[in-house]
């Protein structure tokens, strides 16, 4: 059911008519007596997750009684994450996910589901896991709250992501990843409808009607005028016509058609957001269709300190490296450690230029040089980039520098998804 329905790709909804549309829908949902609200992490921080949790906090107060934030394999929230992200939510509701050990297995879909989307690539049964928590029967609403925005595993985030990853369980996470990775990534970004979605939705209705979720989705792009992050779209349901109208509109806002291929693009990550290149490496996933054989991606990552957020993926990056789908499934076949993990497997693939271009790693003095050339990436230090490539200098899009060369530069690879009609077909 839809409950609620607007955006465009000029709209920009105030913060008090997206509270008045959730004391609409809300009031029409009737009295609950125990509610659960599932925002993204801190990496998500654009989304407007964490005002809308706090207007949900606002309404039902201590009949909300638990945020869980959909951590799936990152690193928990700090004290000054949540304070900074959910305001005046108290601190006492939040509760950490661990994917590898606080799930429950609610179904199986078959191996022969999973060989007919995946076109015969794979064949394998998939565990569609949740956190505990979400099977608790007191809760009479669960609301999933986040952004719909071009996602590089998936098609497109959230919906059904934010329940079966961002809450999930090891085996589906890692599964559904490597789907996603053999499947062919530039086959799948920026679409509603993906063979991993359809394992998403599978796992859903089969298995989760009894699960009491709503969806909050918001589509949010950045004002031309001031260039401030703003809501365009808002969507409120519990089947997949809200998700596929806030992914439409998602389609048209955060997708960026360049008009000729890049040969030099500049990717600044975040300090607060970005600190590893599981999460970094959206600079790789979200420009790749953008990218001309043989040109410079550079990416700025002041803060980065580690490949992956957990000890075990971390360790896998380093032992394996980003060296191409090729030399990551023949990996995959050969060891164990990397079977056991496929959403590593997927993401060394993800992260790989599969030798088309080039990927220059920027960090600050959290990493060394033989730490990010051991992966299989270029090395500059920030400091010495930003000497060449000026920040204050730079806007989003094209810029000529003083000695004529052209770059591409982005402030945030996460809000959006760049391509050249050659490298993206409908």
């Amino acid at each position: 059911m839809l409950y609620y329905s607007r955006g465009s790709k000029t709209d920009n909804i105030t913060p008090d008519e997206i509270r008045a549309a959730l004391k609409q829908v809300f009031d029409a949902m009737g009295p609950k007596h125990r509610v659960m609200a599932i925002p993204p992490d801190f990496t998500r921080f654009n989304s407007y997750a964490g005002p809308i949790t706090e207007m949900v906090y606002d309404y039902y107060g201590d009949t909300l009684t638990d945020v869980m934030p959909a951590l799936g394999t990152h690193t928990p929230m700090t004290p000054e994450q949540i304070k900074t992200m959910f305001g005046h939510v108290p601190a006492e509701k939040f509760r950490d996910h661990d994917w590898r050990n606080d799930v429950r297995t609610i179904g199986t879909i078959p191996s022969e589901y999973v060989k007919e989307v995946s076109e015969g690539r794979l064949d394998y049964e998939m565990q569609a896991q949740v956190n505990k928590l979400l099977l608790d029967p007191s809760f009479d609403l669960i609301l999933s709250i986040g952004q719909v925005v071009p996602h590089e595993v998936i098609g497109m985030a959230n919906y059904t992501k934010n329940i079966f990853v961002g809450v999930g369980g090891s085996d589906f996470i890692n599964k559904s990843h490597f789907i996603g990775a053999t499947y062919g990534m530039e086959r799948i970004m920026g679409r509603a409808k993906s063979p991993v979605r359809d394992v998403f939705e599978y796992a859903k209705v089969h298995f989760a009607q009894n699960i009491p979720i709503v969806y909050v989705l918001t589509v949010r792009g950045k004002d031309e005028n001031t260039g401030e992050m703003i809501t365009q779209g808002l969507f409120i349901g519990d089947d997949f016509e809200c998700f596929q109208k806030a992914a439409d509109l998602s389609l048209e806002t955060n997708f960026i058609m360049v008009d000729h291929q890049i040969k030099k693009c500049i990717v600044y990550l975040d300090p607060e957001e970005f600190k590893s290149t599981w999460l970094g490496n959206k600079s790789v996933y979200r420009t790749r269709m953008a990218l001309a054989d043989d040109a410079d991606l550079i990416v700025l990552a002041p803060a980065l300190k580690e490949f992956g957020e957990d000890k075990t993926i971390d360790g896998l990056i380093r032992k394996y490296g980003y060296k191409g789908t090729p030399h990551t499934l023949k990996c995959t076949n050969e060891n164990a450690d990397l079977q056991a993990n496929l959403g590593a497997s997927a993401h060394l693939i993800h992260g790989s230029s599969e030798g088309r271009f080039t990927i220059t790693y920027c960090p600050g003095d959290g990493m060394t040089r033989d730490e990010i050339e051991g992966v299989g990436f270029k090395y500059c230090h920030y400091n010495d980039m930003v000497a060449k490539y000026p920040l204050d200098t730079l806007k989003d899009g094209w810029n000529i520098m003083p000695d004529g060369e052209e770059v591409y530069y982005i402030s945030n690879p996460a809000l959006g998804l760049w391509a050249h009609r050659d490298r993206f077909k409908d």
